[in-house]
């Protein structure tokens, strides 16, 4: 797989599957706009690291659709064009139903959704408004199994993936006609710094074993398979929802 001067923008790519997609598509000759809301010091050193020259740093809060709009905007005036979006950026937090108040329930639901999917979608909207003059591109949504065995502490959080799976099966039949692929990846845990308390706490031997090969996945695992689905030998798999969580869950 080869992107020798295509623009890739990863939404939070400071750290973690981000981090670790932006280095894979910059080895591979690819143009990276990292994208971070609040850790600025972890996007500077993810873009200190990236191979190549010309790579742009942005800031936004992804909840926030105005600053969505700049964003996509700030990455066509330095790059000129956009080709692939990388929609990695999300949140998690628990509120078991049978133990929060409902102003936190509502809080939990507001802001989880406002992120994972509605902002999602939003840079969808903006990335595609550049993608169809232009004659193409490919939208990649970073999901979770989650959204199909269900996540009882935290709700919202499985809801907000199992709307990201729909919008990408819908997406990717509007958008076929105008050479836009649209793709998720369901991965389970995944050794991130946002997972590293819970593997290296109490639950961590049980949540290894939730996979028959003893282990959660690495972030490079996930992107190679982002890179996959943006390459041109995924184009008749669009609409396509990738598992990447060895065989820990396993849906019909």
């Amino acid at each position: 797989m080869e992107f020798k001067d295509q623009v890739v923008l990863i939404t939070g790519s400071s750290r973690g599957i981000g981090r670790a997609t932006a280095l894979a598509f910059s080895e591979k000759g690819a143009k990276v706009a990292v994208h971070y809301n609040r850790n600025v010091s972890a996007a500077e050193e993810t873009i200190s690291l990236l191979q190549g020259e010309g790579h742009l740093l942005l800031q936004a809060d992804i909840s926030a659709p105005m600053e969505v709009e700049s964003m996509i905007q700030k990455t066509q005036q330095h790059f000129g064009r956009l080709d692939i979006v990388v929609n990695n950026a999300g949140i998690f937090s628990a509120h078991p139903i049978d133990e929060v108040s409902y102003a936190e329930w509502l809080a939990s639901w507001r802001n989880t959704l406002e992120t994972n999917l509605i902002g999602a979608a939003n840079v969808c909207y903006c990335a595609t408004q550049l993608m169809i003059p232009q004659g193409g591109g490919r939208i990649i949504n970073v999901s979770s199994r989650g959204a199909f065995r269900g996540e009882p502490e935290c709700p919202a959080y499985g809801a907000s993936k199992a709307g990201m799976n729909a919008m990408s099966q819908s997406l990717a039949k509007k958008l076929a006609p105008h050479n836009i692929g649209v793709y998720a990846i369901a991965p389970g845990f995944v050794a991130t710094d946002m997972a590293k308390s819970t593997l290296e706490g109490p639950e961590g031997d049980q949540v290894r074993q939730q996979s028959p090969m003893g282990r959660v996945a690495l972030p490079e695992e996930v992107a190679h398979a982002i890179l996959f689905y943006a390459s041109p030998a995924a184009a008749f798999m669009t609409g396509g929802i990738m598992d990447v969580n060895g065989a820990s869950y396993l849906r019909s």
